[in-house]
């Protein structure tokens, strides 16, 4: 198993991630379906909670008691998770800008690179985090004897050859975002959807498997729900509802997520429905972040590691980015067209309904 759901939480664990699935679902449908709801959701909320973010870090560093306790500066105050929020953010600012046209700039022919642009800074985001483990764990080892490391969270991470493993496949994942400049909007009245026809399955497949092994290795202690419930609501959408749509679902979903967790860390890694991987292999207690930060050595409190299924789903992810690389090398060859400045994915299923979509 993957996880540790059993015992008289596994029935919050799963109500807990049914609960942000669909959330995240009907939120995404708000965000994309209409200009009020998509400004509302995407740009007035992000500004509300940068004020509370600044208000929050001003009155710590004034020594605050309260802000001193808040949620967000305990848990949440690493570089990694800023950086995400914001990426995903603008992004999906600029998902708007292309969809609806939105002055000079979103009728720009170069602007349509957008979201390459700014899916690539993210992944490059997670990869970086990736190989930091990857140094972190080696170093541990050097140190300590084994690869249990603190990142700046307080959560004891495992790092090792399969941070590096997941780190390339992310890489190659950046190489497989083909036909750059093939960005729609959709022909419904409202221009609900911004449309990648050319981020077909294949893409989609290796970027979760990708992705999911990112957040199980570096975010332990969220990776039920920004692992598996967060990157399959976008899927989920796109594949029964929003075709060609996956990359704004994503976008919507990762943002909007970001926000609630960085307001709300305590939901994931304390309350009833927290849920641990694996990795903390003797934890018949679902011991939670909460917890592991009050160790200074994880070593005393006789958890063991079992980092098997990371190397397991690093192998995977790997394995499927560079499948569906050289399927793209193959498709371009054939076709004798450059896979970044052309659709190359023509006359394919998913291709073909996105197309059908499209304006």
């Amino acid at each position: 198993m993957l996880f540790q759901i059993y015992g008289d939480l596994a029935l919050w664990q799963l109500l807990g991630w049914l609960a942000v699935f669909v959330g995240l679902i009907l939120t995404n449908e708000i965000a994309r379906r209409t200009k009020v709801g998509g400004i509302a959701l995407l740009i007035v909320l992000p500004l509300a909670l940068t004020a509370y973010f600044i208000a929050v870090a001003i009155a710590a560093a004034g020594g605050s008691e309260w802000a001193l306790k808040n949620q967000t500066y305990l848990y949440m105050n690493g570089w990694f998770h800023y950086a995400k929020l914001y990426a995903a953010d603008i992004g999906c600012i600029g998902f708007m800008v292309l969809k609806y046209k939105w002055g000079k700039l979103g009728k720009s022919h170069w602007f349509k690179a957008w979201p390459f642009v700014i899916v690539g800074i993210n992944i490059l985001i997670a990869v970086a985090s990736d190989f930091e483990s990857g140094i972190r764990g080696m170093q541990a080892l050097a140190t300590r004897g084994d690869r249990w490391w603190k990142s700046s969270e307080d959560v004891w991470l495992y790092g090792g050859w399969w941070n590096w493993a997941n780190g390339i496949a992310g890489l190659i994942n950046i190489m497989c975002m083909t036909g750059w400049w093939g960005i729609y909007s959709s022909k419904d009245k409202n221009h609900q959807d911004m449309l990648w026809p050319d981020m077909t399955v294949w893409f989609i497949l290796a970027y979760d498997v990708w992705n999911f092994q990112y957040t199980y290795a570096n975010l332990p202690t969220h990776s039920w729900y920004c692992g598996l419930a967060l990157l399959l609501a976008p899927t989920f959408a796109a594949a029964f509802w929003n075709k060609g749509g996956w990359i704004q679902n994503r976008a919507n979903t990762l943002a909007l997520w970001c926000m609630f967790a960085q307001v709300v860390p305590l939901f994931q890694i304390k309350s009833s429905g927290a849920v641990l991987p694996t990795l903390y292999a003797n934890n018949t207690k679902n011991l939670n972040a909460f917890d592991l930060t009050q160790v200074s050595d994880i070593a005393s409190t006789g958890i063991k590691a079992n980092p098997v299924p990371q190397g397991i789903v690093s192998i995977l992810a790997l394995a499927i980015n560079v499948i569906v690389l050289a399927m793209i090398i193959k498709r371009s060859v054939a076709a004798k067209k450059n896979p970044y400045t052309n659709e190359i994915w023509v006359g394919s299923k998913d291709f073909e309904e996105a197309m059908a979509r499209a304006e």
